[in-house]
């Protein structure tokens, strides 16, 4: 695999290069021997919406990889004083920093920073709104493929505020890609009929025994204008309660790219269940972002792979 100067989304990635990233990831998480730089280059974490995950795990994978870490508080900066995200990245852009890393709550928010002649940097796309989350779909593809060391035919259901999160857009466009069979579920009002391309609609008692990948979205509260009806109890209607789990079959995983809502999507007992795989994925998430890491700057680490 070459190395790439941006990841904006997972659709831009081949299969083979998905692949590629999930056997390193794999190698870094099985040998502690890690590569490290041969020379200074800064990155800069950018999070303009809360992030434990994907923010700390970035940190220390760049650190584990001998990274110059920049966490831009934005608090501190001169965004309080009105000054843009285009104009701030372009700043550190002038000041050398040779990579960023981006959460914003605007959709592509990247668009304007690739098309400008002025931004040389390469760029990681850590969240868009409610575009695509393309790093948290790898690790979730990483936590996959661990399991079942394929993805073809596999029956995945992607459950819950569909509408709203940006991992399902992500991982429904590439899972499909894969060979998996997709299946929706969750309330109808946060179902798009554009993801009928990538799989169909079912009641999650009517698909939740005879799925491989049962993979729950948080409710994001924060991104809603109409909200559910009150009177409905989410968990009872759309989230993993213990009758359900029991209908999993024996090998079925369960994931969740957190935070998790308890009680709300799974059954707060269920989260550390034998099935749930949600702290894996908080695990794998840390050898995947070094894997990528590591492939956007490969010919600039003494390797010991």
């Amino acid at each position: 695999m070459n190395t790439f100067n941006a990841l904006l989304k997972i659709e831009h990635l081949s299969i083979t290069e998905i692949e590629s990233l999930i056997e390193q990831a794999l190698k870094f998480k099985k040998n502690k021997n890690i590569p490290k730089l041969k020379k200074d280059i800064f990155i800069a974490n950018l999070f303009f919406e809360n992030s434990t995950r994907t923010h700390k795990s970035f940190e220390i994978a760049q650190k584990k990889l001998g990274f110059n870490v920049i966490n831009f508080e934005s608090e501190s900066s001169s965004i309080k004083k009105g000054e843009t995200l285009y104009d701030t990245v372009l700043t550190l852009n002038c000041l050398n920093v040779d990579c960023f890393v981006i959460r914003h709550s605007d959709k592509e928010y990247y668009n304007e920073l690739i098309n400008s002649k002025n931004f040389t940097s390469k760029l990681i796309n850590a969240g868009d709104g409610v575009g695509e989350h393309p790093t948290q779909s790898l690790l979730d593809l990483m936590t996959i493929y661990e399991n079942f060391k394929t993805f073809k035919n596999l029956k995945i259901a992607i459950c819950g505020d569909l509408k709203h999160s940006r991992v399902a857009h992500s991982n429904m466009k590439i899972l499909n890609k894969l060979g998996a069979k997709i299946y929706f579920s969750g309330p109808k009002e946060w179902f798009e009929e554009s993801y009928l391309e990538y799989g169909e609609y079912k009641n999650i008692d009517d698909l939740i025994h005879e799925v491989d990948v049962l993979m729950l979205l948080r409710v994001q509260n924060e991104r809603h204008i109409d909200r559910l009806n009150n009177n409905i109890n989410y968990l009872s209607e759309y989230g993993l309660n213990r009758d359900r789990y029991n209908s999993l079959k024996e090998n079925a995983i369960i994931l969740h790219p957190c935070p998790v809502n308890r009680n709300v999507e799974i059954e707060s007992s269920l989260v550390e269940s034998e099935k749930s795989k949600i702290f894996t994925q908080m695990n794998n998430g840390l050898y995947m972002r070094m894997a990528i890491l590591y492939y956007m700057y490969k010919d600039d680490f003494n390797d010991i792979n």
